[in-house]
């Protein structure tokens, strides 16, 4: 990009961010950072990301967050209504053909005012609820530490040894508590916290492969035999074709 180009991206300095991108900082409301063009190099609780070209990370209020977009880049950061959170504090989509057409429209008509910008914020809550709908309900731990430890175990590489050494109880206690406070071993909830996860992605139309290494699950064959486990026989069908699975997970080959 030449240096007449680099210049009109500061034209308008508070729509620069679109271009280059930003420091960390957190929103009281959730969020979504949408790639119209390019590449953008996301760090989402400490967790780095990289987005391409019509991808979205979805972020619940409160979530810290940096971004730095690749020369040529343009992405977009719409704020979504209080109640339009994802199912964990963040959701990573695959490419959705309804945001994508949402998010163009935007770029092309450009709406200002609050009545303007109102029709397409609720146009993404739309879009996005059937997505955050989470496949199994979830009780968190209410004791304090133990949410904590909630919150973290859907990380890929966590232990429970690793977590409660982390947090100065024992694993015995927080499996106890997970037991007492959800009605699920700490291994059956994490399973199922995860497989919700992955199933809001394959249901965003992301592949068996992607949402499987975002996960934790690896492999799609892991992934697939977790699901197996856990879903009914119908939804798993539903499931699976929502994804890009099958043909379209050949052409699937970028890194996550």
């Amino acid at each position: 990009m030449d240096d007449s180009a680099l210049r009109l991206q500061h034209l308008v300095p508070e729509n620069a961010v679109r271009f280059l991108g930003h420091g960390t900082h957190a929103h009281d409301v959730p969020h979504l950072i949408h790639v119209a063009t390019g590449v953008a190099h996301v760090v989402v609780d400490d967790i780095a990301m990289t987005l391409h070209a019509h991808e979205s990370v979805w972020l619940a209020a409160e979530v810290p967050h940096s971004a730095r977009y690749e020369q040529g880049s343009l992405v977009l950061g719409p704020f979504l209504s209080p109640e339009s959170a994802p199912p964990a504090r963040m959701l990573r989509l695959g490419v959705v053909p309804e945001i994508t057409a949402i998010m163009t429209m935007v770029l092309g008509v450009a709406p200002q005012s609050s009545a303007q910008v109102a029709p397409f914020r609720a146009a993404l809550d739309r879009a996005l609820a059937a997505l955050g709908t989470s496949y199994f309900v979830l009780a968190p731990p209410s004791h304090p530490v133990i949410a904590r430890i909630a919150r973290d175990a859907v990380r890929p590489g966590e232990t429970l040894a690793g977590l409660a050494e982390r947090y100065g109880v024992s694993a015995r206690h927080v499996q106890r508590v997970f037991q007492d406070e959800t009605g699920l071993s700490f291994q059956r909830w994490r399973s199922r916290a995860r497989l919700n996860m992955a199933i809001s992605r394959l249901r965003g139309g992301e592949s068996m492969t992607r949402a499987a290494r975002a996960t934790g699950y690896g492999t799609r064959s892991g992934l697939a035999k977790a699901l197996s486990r856990e879903v009914r026989p119908d939804d798993l069908a539903e499931i699976i074709g929502a994804s890009t699975f099958g043909q379209a997970e050949g052409r699937d080959t970028r890194s996550a």
